[in-house]
């Protein structure tokens, strides 16, 4: 997608038609006035929440913002962003995400892509790379050029970027409410009166819905650790003595698994975690270290969470959660959704005839209603007229001993391996350990060794070939210059 031009639509339906009424009040911010929500370095309850809110509001109303309008909100994680996003919407405008970690350059390519009428940003300085949360002062600035909300749309997310450009992604009040309602018929997942620690990004669909907003919806008080570091985390899992579950993505879970001697976490009932597919041994890993489930998901930022495996019980299989309609069509998984999330881009290979198009490889089980995602549709390649499948690489790769990480892509007709492995890490041993699992049409052509691999915002591997190979250049030259400098 190259552009954000939308076709404008009758102003009664702007901006959250099929939500009820007073939604952000009614379903988000009610509940006893005493009891806490959030916990950023010190517990907030509902009545602090609430006169949070309220002030954002009225500082927003004065710059202009009002029932269809459009803000781009890029704040870090605090209480000034939930304050400011429920704020947005109870004035009834269309927010678009940002990620505090985009430099300048980005968030003026995004602003001029999407025209928000205000731009909400910090007066301080983004907070250091390991930070989970900063308290922050929120300015809001109106934009001459910005234009007001073209759809009903409620929610305006950029996708993660790991496979290329970003695509605009756009979700009703409706479809929110939606998916917290398929995870409050998870009985696994947090309610009331327990707690999530949540380490994955809140611009991001599980951060955001599966964190944020269902701990509101649900009652159960959301924790942000002050650092995002195993001691962090650990710290944060401890801190509390009601039953907490963590969510986050699989880099999170290797990182607590290689945890030295972690406390013991008593209240710890499980961790979930979503994003992209878990290496094969992590969850057995996890559950011996901790004695508690690595629960997996399987979601997108177009839907929001599609199946689940909370108790680790049917890995890799997932159930899919209420409602979903699923077919396969070709090998892909397709989802039924009644319109298209992608605002502006009329492209059949994404959404066609109520059905997405996710792109994804899978596997249905007819008997026992179960999905199993196989990997990016795209990871089957072609060699030399014999398909290899590069999830399965990339599997054999992580499973020997010295390799941490791996990402495996097919670029110019060949297939490349970027693997992070332990210091001192022997090229020749790990090839002849893929010639032992591996067919020679399957083995990579190129293996480059990395400390470690590129990621997203979000945590997730990078999977952009040129990206990917810039990287395993720049290593390459620093390594050059140490040796030289010694």
């Amino acid at each position: 997608m190259t552009g954000f031009s939308l076709s404008p639509v009758p102003p009664s339906v702007l901006p959250h038609s099929d939500a009820p009424d007073h939604w952000v009040d009614r379903l988000l911010l009610a509940g006893p006035g005493g009891e806490e929500c959030l916990h950023l370095g010190a517990p907030l309850d509902r009545d602090a929440l609430r006169a949070l809110v309220e002030e954002q509001s009225v500082r927003l109303a004065a710059v202009g913002l009002g029932p269809g309008g459009t803000v781009a909100l890029r704040l870090p994680p605090s209480s000034a962003f939930v304050a400011v996003l429920l704020a947005c919407w109870q004035l009834g405008a269309q927010v678009a995400l940002l990620d505090h970690r985009l430099t300048d350059h980005e968030v003026d390519a995004a602003v001029a892509r999407l025209a928000p009428q205000v731009l909400v940003g910090s007066a301080h300085r983004p907070a250091a790379a390991l930070r989970g949360f900063s308290e922050v002062e929120p300015v809001a600035v109106a934009l001459p050029e910005g234009r007001p909300a073209r759809t009903g749309h409620a929610l305006i997310q950029l996708s993660s970027g790991s496979t290329g450009p970003a695509k605009v992604i756009a979700r009703t009040a409706g479809d929110l409410l939606r998916e917290l309602d398929c995870y409050r018929r998870l009985e696994e997942f947090p309610g009331e009166g327990e707690r999530i620690v949540l380490l994955s990004s809140v611009v991001h669909v599980l951060g955001l819905v599966g964190g944020l907003l269902n701990g509101l919806y649900a009652h159960a008080a959301l924790t942000v650790p002050e650092r995002m570091t195993a001691a962090g985390i650990l710290a944060a899992v401890a801190g509390s003595d009601r039953p907490t579950t963590v969510i986050g993505v699989p880099f999170h879970a290797e990182l607590l698994a290689g945890a030295v001697s972690p406390p013991p976490l008593p209240r710890l009932h499980r961790m979930v975690v979503a994003g992209e597919l878990v290496r094969p041994g992590l969850p057995a890993l996890f559950t011996r270290r901790y004695g508690v489930p690595l629960g997996t998901m399987y979601g997108m930022t177009e839907t929001g969470v599609i199946a689940t495996d909370l108790d680790g019980t049917l890995h890799p299989a997932k159930r899919p959660v209420h409602g979903m309609r699923m077919r396969l069509v070709k090998g892909e998984l397709q989802l039924g959704t009644a319109s298209s999330p992608y605002p502006g881009l009329d492209d059949p290979t994404r959404w066609s005839d109520g059905w997405l198009h996710t792109r994804d490889a899978a596997e249905l089980d007819g008997a026992g209603g179960l999905v199993t995602v196989l990997g990016r549709l795209d990871s089957q390649v072609s060699i030399g007229g014999l398909k290899v499948d590069l999830t399965e690489v990339e599997q054999t790769l992580t499973a020997l001993p010295e390799v941490r990480e791996a990402v495996v892509v097919f670029d110019g007709g060949a297939i490349e391996a970027y693997l992070a492995t332990e210091p001192g890490a022997d090229l020749t041993l790990l090839q002849d350990g893929l010639t032992r699992r591996l067919a020679a049409y399957k083995r990579p052509r190129r293996l480059a060794l990395l400390p470690a691999l590129p990621r997203t915002a979000t945590g997730k591997l990078l999977r952009d070939p040129a990206a990917l190979r810039d990287t395993a250049t720049a290593a390459v030259t620093s390594a050059a210059a140490a040796a030289a400098a010694r």
